[in-house]
């Protein structure tokens, strides 16, 4: 900010970004011990000038580390998304940090499943390169609401190489849709006023 005090996120699409990446050199690893990984979550949620939000969406990485002790010890959180891959490994993974979320009382909101299968680029016919049904299994065990299967699909990265994501740009090929879905499971479960299709794809400055 002006005064040096707070992070300024980008802005794109009406969506606000703060990342380590943008603060670190290109060549420069990220080797945090627990100390500096709960500090920098720490400014990340209390020294970024956010603003005012509808949601704050912290991306962590998969397991039950320091990143997620340090969430939950810091902040008041609504809840948690989990996001799976189909294998079993992963859905291990899952289960694993759901149980421990449920047990510090942080409401499991909702399952995205990401990979679900390859679009093959000629025919359209989708196949489970890693396997199917993963994120549906432990979706009915742990009683999760499953928002979205997300597949393989070049045009995902390609669109956001271009700064402009898929919704957006084909709000209603099929795809998009899938992140319709989840975007309407994540609005639905905070009991927020109804939000259209347009709405959701339109873009806010």
């Amino acid at each position: 900010t002006t005064d040096g005090q707070r992070f300024v996120p980008l802005e794109a699409h009406g969506i606000k970004l703060m990342s380590v990446g943008l603060l670190a050199k290109a060549d420069h690893p990220l080797a945090w011990r627990g100390p500096v990984m709960h500090k920098i979550l720490t400014q990340f949620i209390q020294e970024v000038n956010w603003g005012e939000l509808d949601f704050l969406l912290i991306d962590l990485p998969p397991g039950t580390g320091d990143a997620q002790i340090s969430i939950v010890q810091e902040s008041p959180i609504a809840g948690v998304i989990m996001v799976t891959t189909p294998q079993q490994v992963a859905v291990a993974d899952v289960r694993r940090s759901v149980h421990m979320f449920r047990q510090v009382g942080v409401p499991v909101l909702g399952l995205v499943e990401n990979m679900s299968y390859l679009l093959c680029g000629h025919c359209g016919e989708p196949t489970p390169i890693f396997g199917a049904g993963g994120g549906a299994q432990i979706a009915t065990e742990l009683a999760i609401p499953l928002w979205g299967q997300i597949p393989i699909d070049p045009r995902i990265c390609e669109q956001g190489d271009a700064g402009e994501p898929l919704p957006l740009k084909i709000p209603n090929a099929p795809l998009s849709q899938v992140f319709e879905q989840i975007a309407m499971g994540l609005n639905t479960t905070f009991g927020t006023a109804p939000v259209s299709k347009e709405d959701l794809l339109e873009p806010r400055v």
